[in-house]
């Protein structure tokens, strides 16, 4: 399938294939990342509806949410370790594999009709793709010549569109078996789009960079022995903890839910003081995390709104929307759909501006680039406002193309957030934390995710209008903030742009 996207090169006879003019390796790794991504937003696109379904497990919306932010914030938090295991033991293309695998079981796990499973099997999937996800990204990075290949930004919005495509097939098709057939169905579902990725990956590995085979700091026998050591430890206080708990009779899920939200604050912190503090590395290098640490802020906060588009977006639109549009019935989860169609259609466009600007010199700065997505996604929570209003005070649902425009207004803001992000991680990566640092980047998705569980948890009620209104402020504000201090940013970078 990958190589049917190909086309000869323009350039000299004999010159290699390419995937609309990038290295022929990007490719194999938008199929593959396509179906991983199909298998995950399948899954993510029910597990909301399916924690607050009778015919689930029936819980109330904002332990939903809780658990559902929890999750996310797991998976991107996992990316961080993903990368140590691909920098120190296994090379990013072997972690990518191993992650893969892992994935395909956790789904097949979910698919068991059991509530024990169900919870083991989603934290299989975190783990799966915490070691896939940030290590794909940086093969990505791995195809271009320097982070000064003019073709690299565009790659990884090319990239992006892989993503999207996986993601806008899996809520029409998992999520229309999962609601009206069978849960645990729709979960078995997407164990077969990650095997179908792992497959495609596995085939096409060949085209790959040779340094993405590489070890970059080979951990020694005394650190792989240590690193064993510590995980055991650190598992075996755990297990000793919820026994005890449980044997008490104190039991109650916030008792994961709040620990597990807390360390999704504390690490990304954590992680970000330890790198500033490294003596191994350069001035250059540690400007340039000075200014990352800009933009890794902007991400948490842009992250924590826009996350709940499967969450509190998804269960207003369960609970509130009238599901149907020109006389056709919908599922819910079909609204996870409109945000990577958008995607889609878009990504070329606002690829293609950025070159073309680039020529004439205009383009927007990175700093420029992230401020406006914060004003997006601000915007997109006032629009919420209005039908969150209606429905409070005269009851009844509204029309679904709220949902749609909300959905619209975060898309383009996602554009200005995230491909440019994976593109100045790689960019900005001190040499030391190569693959590391994407897991970095994933860590603000934590930070935001980990923010809006902790409110779940506390009794926040996320879908009312006071709480979308001060979310909504302080997107706009925190853009107006980065958008003032862009020169300082700027200056930070370096050669970056």
């Amino acid at each position: 399938m990958a190589s049917s996207l190909t086309k000869d090169s323009a350039g000299t006879p004999g010159s290699e294939k390419t995937f609309f003019g990038h290295p022929r390796g990007l490719a194999t790794l938008f199929m593959t990342e396509m179906w991983e991504r199909f298998s995950f937003y399948g899954m993510k696109a029910l597990l909301p509806l399916y924690l607050i379904a009778p015919g689930g497990l029936h819980m109330n919306p904002a332990t939903a949410t809780a658990i559902y932010s929890v999750y996310m914030s797991m998976v991107y938090l996992l990316a961080m370790p993903g990368g140590w295991f691909a920098d120190r033991f296994w090379g990013p293309r072997k972690t990518v594999a191993i992650g893969g695998g892992i994935v395909i079981l956790g789904h097949i796990t979910l698919a068991l009709p059991t509530s024990g499973s169900f919870f083991a099997g989603l934290a299989l999937v975190a783990l799966g793709s915490g070691l896939l996800k940030a290590n794909i990204s940086t093969m990505v990075g791995h195809l271009y010549d320097g982070p000064e290949d003019p073709r690299r930004d565009a790659g990884f919005t090319v990239f992006y569109i892989g993503i999207n495509l996986g993601a806008f097939l899996a809520p029409l098709t998992i999520g229309t078996v999962g609601e009206n057939v069978n849960w645990h169905l729709g979960f078995a579902l997407a164990a077969v789009g990650m095997a179908l990725g792992l497959g495609q990956f596995l085939l096409g590995t060949r085209h790959l960079s040779s340094e993405s085979d590489i070890v970059v700091k080979p951990a020694s026998a005394q650190e792989k022995s240590k690193a064993l050591r510590t995980s055991l430890v650190w598992a075996a206080v755990a297990a000793v903890f919820y026994v005890i708990v449980v044997a008490t009779g104190t039991y109650t899920i916030n008792w994961v839910l709040v620990p597990l939200t807390l360390i999704g604050l504390i690490i990304p912190i954590a992680v970000l003081v330890r790198m500033k503090r490294d003596k191994e590395l350069t001035g250059e290098e540690q400007s340039k995390l000075s200014g990352y640490v800009w933009f890794f802020v902007v991400a948490a906060i842009f992250w924590m709104i826009y996350d709940q588009n499967g969450s509190t977006l998804s269960i207003f639109g369960e609970s509130s929307t009238t599901n149907s549009l020109l006389g056709f019935d919908f599922p819910t989860s079909w609204y996870q759909s409109l945000n990577p169609i958008f995607i889609m259609a878009l990504a070329p466009v606002v690829a293609s501006g950025w070159l073309w600007l680039n020529k004439r010199g205009k383009e927007p700065s990175t700093a420029v680039k992230f401020a406006s997505s914060l004003a997006l996604i601000g915007i997109s929570f006032v629009v919420f406002l209005i039908p969150l209003i209606d429905t409070a005070n005269n009851g009844g649902k509204v029309s679904p193309m709220w949902l749609v425009a909300i959905y619209f207004i975060q898309t383009v803001g996602e554009l200005c957030l995230s491909p440019v992000g994976l593109s100045v991680t790689t960019k900005m990566a001190p040499a030391k934390y190569g693959s590391q640092m994407m897991g970095v980047w994933f860590l603000a998705v934590t930070a935001g995710d980990s923010v809006t569980g902790l409110l779940s948890t506390a009794g926040v009620d996320l879908n009312t209008t006071g709480a979308v209104a001060i979310e909504a402020a302080l997107a706009v504000a925190a853009g107006v903030g980065i958008w003032m201090y862009r020169r300082k940013v700027k200056e930070l970078m370096g050669s970056v742009n």
